[in-house]
């Protein structure tokens, strides 16, 4: 049938090349493309001297006819100089190719029905060749749907599709299966056109097993799942889904795959492992139950200690997972994050897919429409019907309160610290806030036992946006009292028995209250002057003319009609900086001891995430300490910080030194720089150049270049 096939077509490239030969007026066209094609490779068989010295099933012959099918469309270009005929645009070929292995198959499955014995090895080398050479999609797109209806019953189909796979070089054979699995609709189909084809095929097996998942991560949720699914569908295939999901979990536990590895690969392994998860069943989830269980302590901590909050989430998610598949009937773990449509969807990965044989059926409350006549429906729809009902507008409703709010700041720290009334609790966590700022001298006094209560303060009650009030409440009693409070602050961040949550809420809280003591605020009221209504006005009986001037603008104002006119403001009266006293409290405190390691708290270990915190921390409180009489003391002092940890493997880390320079640069002044800091500065600036190299240090280096050459150019030369 192919045979038969290309003779057509070549037969109509030969006519196609006589016509227009002949209306460029050249010679008659000798012989005929098709005809010398297949008289060389002896067809018919008996049809002309060449054949009768030749074998038809030579293996030279077989590659040049496999070659000729697949590449036909390039040689009728070649041949025709780009004027080929729209059926032999690629496009167009390889879907009639398609069909012509569908006609092979159809006549194979009459000849076994029949009981003569069939070869479908020359139409897997064809589907191969046209796989490899980038096709897979015209092709398949043909062959895939109709397999798909073929194989739905009949099993001698089903045999013929898995020799069709089967018999595929190896050298062919990726392509092949790539395009079978990103076509399938389904796992289940997937399953009836490849067969045990992962058991038989060593390169099959690696491509589905290695490559797609550990290799690569460019394909859809569609793929992975129809892929996993294929391995659970058959019993010597999950045998493989095992393999895979242990391998997978070694590379999600992996800290240094967690680290190198790019958050795109990190995500598509999270999806496969879930989907995995989704297909184990109970007796392989006890006989796996304490592999999986080590697997997940070894990658949530790797995951935990990343510095990028979408791998620390990746982490959770999955942990929670696993966690949930081997503790069915106790305590899972259960953490927290924010809820978004990422997390979802991953979720959403550990219920299999309905197969695509499954119908689904009716839902429940449709029981009535399906088994009650026509008129019965249209009555209760009647009676049922509320839409003539008009709602209440409940917009302005407001919630009554059982408790009062506490109006001293005494009593709140009585309810915060022994009440056990939950709703008295809450008041308080929503009225701290606003008592300390309007009562600063009731505050001061009881400061530091305050910010000791917020800083332990753990949510009793489902209370919305409880950090956030928290966190409030501690920068208006920092506010407050600045230096006590401040010291208490610094001094308890590198303390014993503290959450890491608890020493980051600690730097929040400095760069918070630093913003708002740094930020002048004007008191003084905004004073608006009225437009004055336009009035005539009456010239002096005098015949001075030394205001002439003065009378004729009047004129001109009293006669000029105005639709609009903007009222002038009065500039805001400004305040002195109050952090210019209080940046040494908030800065050097935090940078004296970050090279101290304690029992639980290691910055140079693997608390690196804290460590890059604290360096933003210290990068933030360096720039809203411009115009202080600290600055250059505290710029001196960030740099030898900087040039201590140049060298951090965190990326986050390197990021937080870079912008620690910008701020040292433009808030320090540069007369400062080179006289004080002259030998730091040259050092940083070698490193920053390095470290432009390895991640984003564009912002610093110009600035540090604009800084030192365009405004005191010649002082460093000199110092060079």
């Amino acid at each position: 049938t192919l045979c038969l096939y290309l003779y057509r077509t070549t037969a109509r490239l030969a006519r196609f090349r006589t016509r227009s030969r002949k209306r460029r007026g050249s010679c008659t066209f000798k012989s005929s493309v098709g005809g010398a094609f297949f008289r060389r490779y002896h067809w018919p068989p008996h049809g002309g001297p060449e054949g009768q010295h030749s074998r038809p099933g030579s293996a030279e012959r077989q590659d040049a006819l496999l070659g000729r099918i697949v590449c036909l469309p390039d040689l009728v270009g070649n041949s025709l100089l780009g004027r080929s005929p729209a059926v032999f645009f690629p496009q167009h070929y390889f879907p009639l190719l398609g069909g012509a292995v569908l006609q092979v198959l159809h006549n194979v499955s009459t000849s076994l029905r029949g009981g003569l014995d069939c070869s479908v090895s020359f139409v897997s080398h064809i589907l191969g060749k046209v796989c490899i050479h980038g096709r897979q999609k015209e092709i398949l797109s043909v062959l895939v749907p109709h397999l798909t209806d073929l194989t739905k019953s009949d099993c001698i189909w089903q045999r013929i599709c898995w020799w069709l796979v089967e018999c595929v070089p190896d050298r062919w054979m990726e392509a092949v299966v790539l395009g079978f699995v990103q076509r399938a609709p389904g796992a289940d189909v997937l399953s009836r056109l490849l067969g045990n084809l992962v058991v038989k095929n060593k390169k099959a097996q690696f491509v589905v097993t290695q490559k797609m998942l550990l290799l690569q991560y460019g394909y859809t949720t569609a793929v992975l799942q129809n892929l996993l699914g294929y391995l659970s569908l058959d019993g010597p295939r999950r045998a493989l889904l095992i393999k895979v999901l242990q391998e997978l979990l070694e590379t999600w536990g992996s800290s240094s795959a967690v680290k190198h590895s790019p958050v795109e690969q990190q995500q598509y392994i999270s999806k496969a492992i879930l989907i995995c998860l989704s297909h184990l069943k109970e007796p392989e989830i006890e006989s796996c139950r304490q592999e999986l269980l080590t697997s997940m302590m070894e990658g949530v901590k790797c995951h935990l200690e990343s510095s990028l909050p979408q791998i620390r989430r990746l982490g959770m998610i999955v942990a929670e997972s696993i966690s949930s598949k081997i503790n069915t009937d106790g305590p899972v773990l259960k953490f927290q994050y924010e809820e978004d449509d990422e997390a979802r969807e991953l979720k959403s990965l550990l219920v299999p897919p309905a197969p695509l044989s499954v119908l689904p059926g009716l839902p429940d409350n449709d029981w009535a429409k399906n088994s009650l006549p026509l008129w019965a429906n249209s009555c209760l729809y009647f009676v049922d019907s509320d839409d003539d009902l008009i709602p209440y507008d409940m917009s302005e409703d407001k919630e009554l309160k059982k408790t009062k709010a506490p109006v001293y700041i005494r009593d709140c720290i009585e309810i915060l610290t022994g009440s056990e009334d939950l709703d008295k609790w809450e008041e308080a966590v929503k009225a701290l806030e606003s008592l300390v700022r309007k009562n600063p001298a009731a505050a001061r006094e009881v400061s530091v036992e305050l910010a000791k209560i917020l800083l332990h303060l753990e949510e009793k009650t489902c209370l919305e946006g409880f950090a956030e009030l928290r966190q409030k409440a501690q920068v208006a009693v920092l506010t407050t009292d600045p230096i006590p409070v401040a010291q208490y602050l610094t001094s308890q961040f590198y303390s014993l028995n503290y959450s890491l949550r608890q020493r980051m809420d600690i730097l929040d809280v400095l760069v918070l209250a630093a913003q708002e003591l740094s930020c002048a605020k004007g008191r003084g009221k905004t004073k608006h002057s009225g437009a004055q209504n336009p009035r005539i006005q009456l010239l002096p009986e005098s015949g001075s003319s030394k205001d002439w001037r003065r009378i004729v603008d009047e004129r001109i104002k009293s006669k000029t009609r105005r639709f609009a006119k903007g009222q002038s403001q009065v500039e805001q009266p400004s305040r002195p900086n109050e952090f210019n006293s209080l940046a040494g409290h908030f800065f050097f405190p935090l940078i004296q001891n970050f090279d101290r390691p304690l029992s639980t708290f290691d910055l140079l270990g693997e608390d690196h995430f804290v460590l890059g915190r604290l360096v933003h921390t210290l990068a933030v409180l360096m720039y809203l300490a411009v115009n202080t009489m600290a600055v250059t003391a505290m710029g001196k002092a960030l740099l030898e910080f900087v040039w201590a940890l140049r060298f951090h493997t965190d990326s986050y880390v390197r990021q937080g030194l870079l912008s620690c320079v910008s701020s040292i640069l433009l808030s320090v002044p540069a007369e400062h720089l080179l006289q004080d800091v002259t030998e730091e500065l040259l050092e940083t600036r070698s490193w920053n150049a390095v470290a432009l190299f390895r991640m984003r240090g564009v912002r610093s280096l110009v600035l540090m270049s604009w800084k030192e050459e365009n405004r005191v150019s010649s002082i460093f030369c000199a110092c060079r």
